[in-house]
């Protein structure tokens, strides 16, 4: 299992441990985190679970895929830490990964 720190916009601290493989999306959804909807349920499809990766984990996370910087048009509030939870997969090198929730999906 991964540790993986998800912040709702209103401060709350989510500690989850995650399966390697998971992905964040995954993980919010079966933990009830607020603020992820998830709408398409993982298919790169949304902007729905858009979430800004902690600046210390942004370069061991990666930028987005082509694909996926098209969906993150639609997002709302973009930064340059912004990511798809959806497209985010959980591996043992992301033990700690911090993640925060925006204000509110697009």
């Amino acid at each position: 299992m991964t540790k993986l720190i998800i912040v709702a916009f209103d401060g709350t601290r989510f500690e989850i441990d995650a399966d390697n493989g998971s992905t964040v999306m995954e993980n919010a959804v079966r933990n009830s985190v607020p603020g992820i909807d998830a709408e398409c349920g993982g298919a790169c499809a949304c902007a729905t679970c858009h979430v800004y990766v902690d600046e210390e984990w942004t370069e061991k996370v990666g930028a987005p895929a082509p694909m996926e910087e098209d969906m993150l048009d639609f997002a709302f509030d973009v930064r340059p830490t912004s990511r798809l939870s959806c497209q985010i997969k959980m591996k043992a090198d992301f033990d700690g990964l911090i993640i925060n929730i925006p204000e509110r999906q697009a």
